[in-house]
């Protein structure tokens, strides 16, 4: 049924499925948690999100270096279930401090744990798309990415939805304790994805799966910033940061004046994830595949900057909490279903220790650090007086800025996967 809408070949089909459940899980995991991390963020007040963002970029810089060691040491295979784990245990050790902290204590543990689950939702994807870069060359990464990306939306539905519907019954303990467990089908998903993926015939294959990437720590900061091509990587995932987080901040002010009760505030945020949901997985199934291929690499990645700009447009003539909503909801499917899949196309002509370690960091650490900017940004820009419509007035130049870095990254692209699928006598020449 599915190779009628998107171009799926029959050695594609289980490693597709098995991509699916494993990012159906880790995205259902992060779900069930995002309402409760943005409610524990409205609560501490708009002015304390600057420095929530700051501790995220802090716990970015240290668990990058740990990550890059073991990515050096071990094989994909090892050090993805790892990382998992890692995750896990953490979700159960939050649980285990809400069941029994005083409400003085509480306050602490939810800051804490804002800055986690954000930390959390970066290096989780960021390694569920790694690998998927590493098996899918450039041109099945533009058919099947959008593809692949449906599990996520489906993942993120389920998990909005429990949240949406059990948030003002069930303690967040037990929704706590169901996104670990999730994370444990993730790393039975690898182990499959694992032995399946020399039916791609794409390097690499069978035992160059298994022999660790190697290189140094430190590489994938000084990878991410030596070469031309990821450096604009940086750029356009910076500044997608930075207006993400000009938006987030507009949200958290509107909402914490619409509503007063913390259910509502919960409910609210897990509506418009649901919202965002269901509108990105139509687009994936039937539309981001065809996209991607009719427009290619380059109006894909516009797309996103070109919809920031007419949403802060209208934000700053319309700021309330209908026009905060459908914005978001328009803003972030456009960035899963069409921007996030091309932005990973763009990791399959890089080498395979760029496609790890510095994809991480730029995933993880160059995301927070355009937060970072977006926060404090946003902070000065209110030291100064500006009002909700004035702020999203500022946001428009840099959208244009960024239109641009997409439009110049995209067309790099495909230059690079033009290159790499031609004869190596006729890419040393092309070179």
């Amino acid at each position: 049924m599915l190779r009628r809408f998107v171009e799926v070949k029959p050695e594609e089909t289980a490693v597709v499925a098995w991509g699916w459940l494993y990012i159906f899980s880790v995205l259902s995991s992060y779900y069930i948690m995002r309402p409760i991390r943005d409610q524990a963020g409205v609560a501490g007040g708009v002015k304390n999100l600057q420095w929530l963002f700051l501790g995220t970029l802090a716990a970015m810089l240290l668990l990058n270096l740990p990550f890059a060691y073991i990515v050096k040491k071990l094989p994909r295979s090892r050090f993805i279930p790892i990382t998992y784990h890692f995750f896990a245990a953490n979700i159960v050790l939050f649980a285990a401090a809400l069941r029994w902290s005083d409400p003085a204590q509480s306050i602490w543990i939810e800051r804490a744990f804002f800055i986690w689950v954000s930390v959390f939702n970066l290096f989780v994807v960021s390694v569920f798309w790694q690998l998927n870069v590493d098996l899918f060359s450039p041109e099945q990464g533009k058919r099947l990415f959008g593809l692949i990306a449906a599990g996520a939306t489906i993942g993120a539905i389920i998990g909005s939805g429990l949240t949406a519907s059990l948030a003002r019954h069930v303690s967040p303990i037990f929704l706590l304790l169901g996104a670990a467990a999730l994370l444990e089908i993730a790393v039975f998903s690898v182990g499959r994805l694992s032995r399946l993926s020399p039916r791609l015939h794409h390097q690499p294959s069978g035992n160059a799966a298994e022999v660790p990437i190697g290189g140094t720590a430190l590489a994938g900061f000084s990878r991410a910033f030596r070469s031309n091509y990821l450096l604009n990587v940086s750029i356009f995932l910076l500044l997608f940061a930075i207006t993400s987080t000009f938006l987030y901040f507009q949200q958290a002010g509107i909402v914490s004046r619409s509503f007063s009760d913390r259910g509502a505030q919960t409910a609210f945020f897990a509506t418009v994830d649901l919202l965002v949901n269901v509108l990105t997985l139509g687009v994936q199934l039937f539309l981001t595949g065809r996209i991607v291929l009719m427009f290619g690499v380059a109006l894909a990645l516009g797309l996103l900057p070109a919809l920031t700009i007419i949403g802060f447009g209208a934000l700053a003539l319309m700021p309330t909490i209908a026009a905060v909503a459908v914005f978001q909801v328009l803003r972030r499917a456009a960035n899963y279903a069409i921007a996030r899949p091309t932005r990973e196309v763009l990791f399959t002509v890089v080498p395979r220790e760029d496609r790890y370690k510095a994809k991480s960091f730029i995933d993880t650490v160059v995301y927070r650090a355009g937060d970072q900017i977006g926060a404090w940004s946003v902070a000065f820009l209110r030291w100064l007086g500006l009002g909700t419509s004035s702020v999203a007035l500022v946001v428009i130049p840099i959208a244009a800025l960024w239109l641009a870095n997409a439009l110049w990254l995209g067309r790099r692209q495909e230059q690079l996967g033009a290159r790499q699928e031609m004869p190596s006598h006729l890419a040393l020449w092309w070179g």
